[in-house]
């Protein structure tokens, strides 16, 4: 029977039996930016079109071809948020957190909707994990938020993936550079693709970040930020890559990357791998030193970045890292009669509370189909109940692995008789594993 309505076109669904993958990576996203004195903060998912025009840029892909706006009767215009940069700082400065003292550090996870051209690792919902630091303009605040993200892609496991970094320099270096990008790309103004034709009047440096390989091919040879930077930005650049080594984190200084978002100054980063096609960049960052005051608060230096999930997991499962096991049932309770189900509701009840997964028949199976469903579902014992159980108050308990039986009694020490039975479970694997080990040194 074919489906009435299928979900919209560059959105995916995380199933139940893919979504371990998904929790391995916020939990392990969630405790690094923890471990660098990070705090979890959650903002709304739309926020106020103007917020996204003012701090994301008029001339950016983002706010010209990819937001998504919504209005209602009565209501102001509203945009799903693009990215998670700047609500964060609008609910930070709403809020009174920036009043707290510096450094103020907040994380989040969250999800993100663009207009995209879809394709492997672009949707057009996508989830971000996104870290900003408010309130140091010192280099070593760069260094330690690159340090988080490389944490970050260390736990998990990923290999093969390259730090770039680079300086775009501050409104008064910028500027410079800017009337140089203009003067090298107005004799190809016609071969420019339109968007790029308006931008070179606006601002000439989102042309290098252009998705035409036409226009790429231009700006091949066009001048580098780095030649254009102040003495102080230099100073700021220079310490940033003293930090980095003294960190012993490795790094390219490409001066191509100016990422695709207005607000940013001074430094950008990414770490790009080359294993998932074009969309090689999982994750992004750098300052923007001007968002806050653009935003009506005072002038407060600030720094960030944001890693989306679905290409750290596509990565991931590129490169064959490990994933937190899926959680299985510890004992299935099968059920022949009404009152071996009544006695079951008891059990899982009482074991339950003690943290264990208990699971019993819902669906009103035959014995033969329980046994079947306890073992499609991984349950690592099995209790038989019927009359016979219920009137000598004892039952088998079945390791489902080793097919051994225990005789586990009824009654009130019954949670203390499993969870023995789980002790003993967890050791014999810690054996075998002990075990294989003295064999290889053997």
């Amino acid at each position: 029977m074919a489906l009435l309505v299928k979900k919209p076109k560059g959105t995916a669904d995380v199933v139940p039996s893919k979504s371990y993958m998904w929790h391995t990576v916020e939990k392990i996203v969630s405790e690094s930016a923890q471990q660098f004195g990070f705090k979890e903060i959650r903002v709304p998912t739309f926020e106020d079109t103007g917020l996204f025009v003012r701090s994301v840029g008029e001339t950016t892909d983002v706010v010209q071809k990819e937001m998504y706006t919504v209005t209602a009767a009565g209501d102001s215009q509203f945009t799903l948020r693009p990215e998670g940069t700047a609500g964060v700082m609008r609910a930070m400065l709403e809020n009174g957190v920036m009043n707290e003292g510096f450094p103020q550090k907040v994380y989040y996870i969250l999800s993100c909707f663009r207009h995209e051209n879809v394709q492997a690792g672009r949707l057009r919902e996508f989830h971000q994990f996104g870290c900003e630091m408010v309130g140091s303009a010192s280099p070593r605040a760069d260094a330690e938020v690159i340090a988080l993200a490389k944490s970050v892609l260390d736990r998990l496991g990923l290999q093969n993936i390259v730090l770039n970094i680079n300086s775009i320099g501050c409104p008064e270096c910028r500027e410079k550079y800017r009337q140089a990008l203009k003067e090298y790309f107005e004799p190809h103004r016609d071969e420019l693709c339109r968007t790029c034709q308006e931008r070179l009047d606006k601002n000439p440096m989102r042309l290098l970040d252009c998705k035409s390989a036409e226009d790429q091919a231009i700006a091949k040879d066009a001048p580098a930020i780095l030649d254009y930077l102040c003495d102080d930005c230099k100073a700021h650049f220079e310490k940033l890559k003293q930090y980095l080594t003294q960190m012993g984190i490795g790094y390219s200084v490409n001066p191509r990357i100016v990422r695709g978002l207005d607000y940013y100054t001074r430094t950008v980063f990414e770490f790009i791998t080359t294993e998932i096609g074009a969309q090689g960049t999982v994750c992004g960052g750098g300052r923007y030193d001007g968002l806050i005051e653009q935003l009506g608060g005072a002038k407060t230096p600030a720094l960030g970045f944001g890693m989306g999930l679905e290409r750290l997991l596509l990565v991931m499962q590129k490169q064959g890292c490990d994933f937190i096991e899926e959680k299985t049932c510890d004992l299935y309770i099968a059920t022949m009669g009404e009152n071996a189900v009544n006695k079951a509701l008891s059990m899982t009840s009482a074991l339950r509370d003690e943290g264990f997964f208990v699971e019993y028949d819902l669906v009103e199976r035959g014995l033969k189909p329980q046994m079947k469903y306890a073992d499609k579902i991984g349950a690592k014992f099995v209790i038989v109940l019927g009359d016979n159980e219920i009137e000598s108050g004892s039952a088998k308990l079945k390791n489902m692995a080793t097919g051994e039986q225990t005789d586990i009694t009824l009654g009130e020490k019954l949670t203390e008789q499993f969870s023995q039975a789980m002790l003993n479970e967890m050791f014999s694997g810690f054996e075998d594993e002990v075990g294989g080990i003295i064999g290889k040194d053997e």
